[in-house]
């Protein structure tokens, strides 16, 4: 019997509006229709976690404690039914310091697989970042990409079309057009 089906998040720019190393409470603000699509998927059977890299806490912009305040507020204002979200990995370093799990590193989304029974065919990773998309691809799941945060190049575009990635306006969206939901 196949698995669960999940969604990878990344957090800012696709879930929450990104304020460029997002460090207080009171900035946290979710994209609009953000909570209606995630209550669609968790309604539909998916399996929701977050993987975000947050390289300020390794720059010392902000703390752990404040990245945390921030996550709490951003799942009180989500206010999800159970589920809800299910694990939220962040990758504190640098994008010049070795890690494990800062993106496009597939180490969480495996790891996240075979803890929940996961159905890989049925897996996407979405983010507004070339390093969200690639670590979809890494771990062989499907991978959205969402022009809701960071602005991409059309380079970066072209060449995420020809690995496969698919281009949506927003989370919602997403979740409309590829879900059905």
């Amino acid at each position: 019997m196949p698995g669960f089906p999940a969604l990878f998040l990344d957090r800012d720019g696709n879930l929450i509006e990104d304020h460029h190393h997002t460090c207080r409470p009171e900035q946290i603000q979710p994209i609009a229709g953000v909570r209606e699509a995630l209550v669609a998927c968790l309604a539909a059977g998916y399996r929701l976690f977050i993987l975000t890299n947050q390289s300020g806490i390794g720059r010392g912009i902000f703390t752990w404690d404040q990245y945390r305040a921030c996550n709490a507020r951003m799942l009180e204002l989500l206010a999800l039914p159970a589920p809800g979200i299910l694990e939220i990995k962040a990758a504190p370093e640098r994008p010049d310091e070795p890690s494990e799990y800062r993106k496009p590193s597939p180490k969480f989304i495996l790891e996240m697989v075979a803890r929940h029974d996961l159905d890989q065919a049925r897996c996407w990773m979405i983010g507004d970042r070339v390093t969200d998309w690639d670590a979809g691809l890494n771990a062989g799941i499907r991978s959205c990409a969402v022009r809701s945060g960071a602005p991409f190049t059309p380079e970066a575009e072209a060449q995420a079309v020809a690995r496969g990635v698919r281009f949506h306006r927003d989370f919602p969206t997403f979740v409309r057009v590829e879900l059905g939901l």
